[in-house]
């Protein structure tokens, strides 16, 4: 089963149009990832701007994706929430309607200890049988999973399978190798780091910056999957300018601006409280598509 969940994984944005989730420009960005490469699709993640999407739009975004999918590519659903029945309603769902396996982030704003969150995902585990990715991401959460807990939850919770690590702290892969052992998944949830993750033992990554470059993004998995770090390194290089310029304002902002700027969705809006990106974030996503050969260096419109 886990080896299913290895290589490039694009954390999917949320089209918008007119204040509704765009499902035609959905449905095509799920079936230019495919098309381009892409070994993976997680939907209604933090990018996907699940926080603001009602429990309705959350759920026919998951429904979409695993119809678009049809089986090609594997579909890990953003499931979390910092309410457990929540999370477990999410998790129901998403199991109903295909799913490979369910992405469940570490409890936001409640900031529970360690104990709580082995707690939390012990009740998504006990409760749907479905694989479980536990997604750590101090930055957006403040609680960080210690690497005792996320041990503790490998060998009592059948259904956890692995991690989306978004602490860019590439010691953890080899710390959590060691006690969660060898088929134990890690996904890079970094793209800046994600070379330095891969090299310690990493798996993939479920990436940001894979919406605008799908195509190089798997490229570059592909080479560290088969040990190939030269030519990871020069992917790695061409890619460094976008991973930097997609993260210059908060996320989704800036990726949703490159994806429509490269005409694959026909709108770059965000849900408030996201703003529209400013004119200076226009314009360096602009120079970063151009240096890495997706578009023609011109002013933003």
């Amino acid at each position: 089963m886990q080896t299913m969940f290895r290589g490039s994984f694009t954390a999917l944005i949320t089209p918008f149009r007119g204040g509704s989730v765009d499902e035609e420009a959905f449905r095509r960005l799920v079936e230019w990832q495919i098309g381009e490469g892409t070994h993976g699709l997680v939907p209604v993640g933090t990018t996907g701007e699940s926080p603001t999407l009602s429990h309705e739009e959350h759920k026919r975004v998951v429904e979409l994706c695993v119809e678009m999918a049809a089986k090609r590519v594997p579909v890990i659903a953003g499931a979390g929430s910092n309410s457990t029945e929540e999370a477990i309603d999410f998790t129901r769902h998403a199991k109903k309607v295909g799913a490979d396996a369910v992405l469940h982030s570490t409890g936001y704003y409640n900031k529970p200890t360690q104990e709580g969150l082995f707690r939390h995902f012990k009740a998504i585990n006990d409760t749907v049988d479905i694989p479980i990715v536990i997604y750590n991401v101090p930055v957006r959460t403040i609680v960080d999973i210690q690497v005792a807990t996320l041990a503790r939850c490998r060998r009592e919770l059948k259904n956890v399978v692995g991690i989306k690590d978004a602490t860019a702290n590439v010691a953890r892969v080899t710390q959590q190798r060691l006690t969660c052992g060898e088929d134990f998944v890690q996904l890079s949830g970094e793209d800046g780091t994600v070379l330095g993750f891969m090299a310690h033992g990493g798996h993939g990554c479920i990436s940001v910056t894979s919406n605008v470059a799908p195509r190089l993004c798997a490229e570059f998995q592909s080479a560290c999957l088969k040990g190939d770090y030269n030519a990871a390194l020069t992917l790695q290089d061409r890619l460094m300018p976008l991973h930097d310029a997609l993260f210059v304002e908060t996320n989704p902002g800036p990726v949703k601006y490159a994806v429509w700027r490269l005409g694959v969705i026909g709108s770059p809006d965000a849900r408030l409280p996201l703003a529209p990106v400013s004119e200076a974030t226009k314009k360096a996503v602009d120079a970063a598509l151009a240096r890495v050969g997706l578009l023609k260096a011109k002013a933003a419109e």
